[in-house]
């Protein structure tokens, strides 16, 4: 049943939140097989304690494309890269496994748990409880969830699954609204995104304006349209705790340096 205020999304994201739920009407094993496989793996990585300090924390992203950028770095090693993120001071790994739009696989985060120890993140359209448990399999230690491509009891059941599951839910947000849904149903990890995955434009004050709403027992992540050091700073002033950098280090000839590039902006409390 669709919640009364809120319509499915349209456009790239409602393409593929489409194709998601197809690929989770056929998993390649089921619920009762991954729980069985996940009670026997240890607790992951805290994403949250990864994401506290007196700097901004820097989640490196493993992406070879994207539906607004197209090709990226199509050949990247998903472990061998987290490895050179790591090394230039990424205190998590974002991992793309969506196929179609980015080319991404299930298996590149079962690569990067395998490569380094920080925290990873299963960055995909999850729309079932299979996926969650997919990460978990995985070694994911958090599992994004877009406000926009949920309707809101539907992500107040993912956000629940997801900490049943044993995965952190990082609940993606682009509005004011979509901010008090994600915060109602006590998400604890937000990232703000400052492309509209819709339309895939990006306005990068999306994050400034929403970034001081989040309350300050809770982490606040800046999302897309990162590429600079002074990018970082822009969004470390209005409070921001971590920032998601994909295509600018995913390109980059240097990935370390280009991740330790980014690491030095001083976290600014919110209020």
């Amino acid at each position: 049943m669709q919640a009364v205020g809120w319509t499915p999304p349209s456009g790239t994201l409602g393409r593929l939140v489409a194709a998601a739920a197809e690929r989770a009407r056929a998993p390649l094993a089921t619920p009762a097989e991954l729980r069985a496989r996940a009670a026997d793996l240890p607790a992951p990585p805290s994403l949250e304690a990864a994401l506290r300090g007196e700097h901004v924390r820097v989640i490196a992203e493993v992406k070879r494309a994207s539906p607004s950028k197209g090709a990226i770095a199509p050949g990247l090693a998903a472990g061998a890269q987290a490895a050179r993120y790591v090394d230039g001071g990424a205190s998590a790994i974002s991992v793309l496994t969506e196929p179609s739009a980015f080319g991404g696989a299930l298996a590149d985060l079962d690569e990067v748990t395998r490569a380094v120890a920080v925290p990873a993140i299963r960055k995909d359209f999850i729309v079932d409880h299979v996926q969650l448990w997919e990460a978990r399999c995985a070694g994911a230690s958090g599992a994004l969830l877009i406000a926009r491509a949920l309707a809101p009891d539907a992500l107040e059941r993912l956000i629940e699954a997801a900490r049943l599951v044993g995965v952190t839910p990082v609940v993606e947000v682009r509005t004011s609204d979509e901010l008090g849904r994600a915060l109602n149903a006590n998400a604890s990890v937000i990232g703000v995104n400052n492309r509209n995955l819709e339309t895939l434009e990006i306005d990068p004050t999306t994050a400034e304006r929403l970034i001081p709403e989040i309350p300050a027992g809770c982490l606040a992540i800046a999302e897309s349209g990162m590429q600079s050091a002074a990018d970082v700073a822009r969004y470390a002033r209005v409070g921001a705790d971590a920032v998601l950098v994909g295509s600018a280090v995913s390109a980059a000839p240097d990935a370390a340096a280009a991740v330790r590039a980014l690491t030095h902006a001083p976290r600014v409390a919110r209020r």
